[in-house]
């Protein structure tokens, strides 16, 4: 790994709780301006890195995040590309896999680093976890081996931890490390060092031009499986206007860990009967966003169950 005082690297911040600033006369929190984050961090000037930034205006609730958020990222990334040798997305928790599940399908031919990061924490707490959260997404992200980048796909970096972005989930709200990836290991863990594992991480085979596609058709619903469900009920979901696609949390599916197996258990052959497609291990946060963009491409109905089959950047096993 090699550091050059040339890379450069854009800091894009959306929002969320990192760049949180408590009032002190309501004990509310709200967003705080960018520039005052950077004065929160002065070993940023320590790395050595050209480190530019952009600011989403207002900042967005992580909550709050939509679609066309997601787009007008993969936008400011895409006009921003040839400039930078890596991207880094400071991005509320709740809805931070969502958003990396969507621009891993979205970004095309990516050769750079995008990561995203955050905080459970505000950076102008004592005890925040922000500041290394940014400090390494900003290494990672510059991080280059043989002229060329270690990581050149979506990632999320949390708490010590970089996952693949559309393995990941949130799965403690309380605990800095808050973000698990339970069907896919590590990429890298920064200790003393940083060590990484080659062996996971996805390298562009054959190298095209970089291109967003940003077609997303959200009309899309997640319907949990329970004990009891009203089959009225789930007719009538069936039957909404404009409903294009329905993801099933089965049992299985609910569990953290593990996989669908279709077909191994009588309902779910009924299921698969019905042309119900196995999600096999993918995340729920990769599912949705994967039928959002497999929708929006105009493709016909086994077009679409044909992809979901496939594994398009590393979200689901082979």
């Amino acid at each position: 790994m090699t550091k050059s005082d040339t890379q450069s690297i854009l800091i894009i911040y959306t929002g969320g709780t990192i760049g949180m600033r408590e009032d002190p006369m309501t004990k509310t929190l709200s967003p705080m301006r960018f520039e005052l984050i950077q004065d929160e961090i002065p070993e940023l000037h320590k790395l050595g890195f050209k480190i530019d930034s952009v600011t989403f205006s207002p900042p967005i609730d992580s909550a709050n995040m939509t679609p066309e958020i997601w787009i007008d990222l993969a936008k400011t990334i895409k006009e921003c590309y040839s400039k930078y040798d890596g991207f880094v997305i400071l991005h509320g928790t709740d809805t931070m896999a969502y958003t990396a599940s969507a621009l891993s399908y979205m970004l095309e031919n990516l050769d750079k680093p995008v990561i995203l990061t955050g905080s459970q924490l505000p950076i102008g707490v004592l005890r925040t976890d922000g500041k290394e959260n940014i400090i390494t997404a900003i290494q990672i992200a510059a991080a280059q081996r043989k002229g060329k980048a270690i990581v050149p796909e979506v990632c999320v970096y949390f708490s010590s931890f970089l996952f693949r972005g559309n393995r990941t989930t949130k799965e403690d709200s309380q605990q800095f490390s808050a973000f698990a990836s339970h069907h896919y290991p590590k990429l890298a863990i920064a200790g003393i060092d940083i060590e990484y594992y080659y062996g996971l991480i996805n390298y562009p085979s054959s190298k095209g031009t970089f291109k967003i596609n940003t077609s997303i058709n959200d009309n899309v619903i997640v319907l949990k499986i329970f004990p009891g469900l009203n089959r009225k009920y789930f007719e009538s979901i069936l039957s909404l206007p404009g409903i294009k696609g329905i993801i099933l949390e089965s049992y299985v599916s609910q569990c953290p860990g593990g996989r669908v197996k279709m077909g191994y258990y009588e309902t779910s052959r009924e299921l698969q009967e019905a042309g119900v497609v196995s999600g096999k291990d993918i995340t729920i946060e990769a599912a949705v966003t994967k039928l959002m963009f497999l929708l929006g491409q105009k493709l016909s109905s086994d077009e679409v169950v044909e992809y979901l089959n496939q594994n398009l950047s590393g979200e689901i096993e082979n």
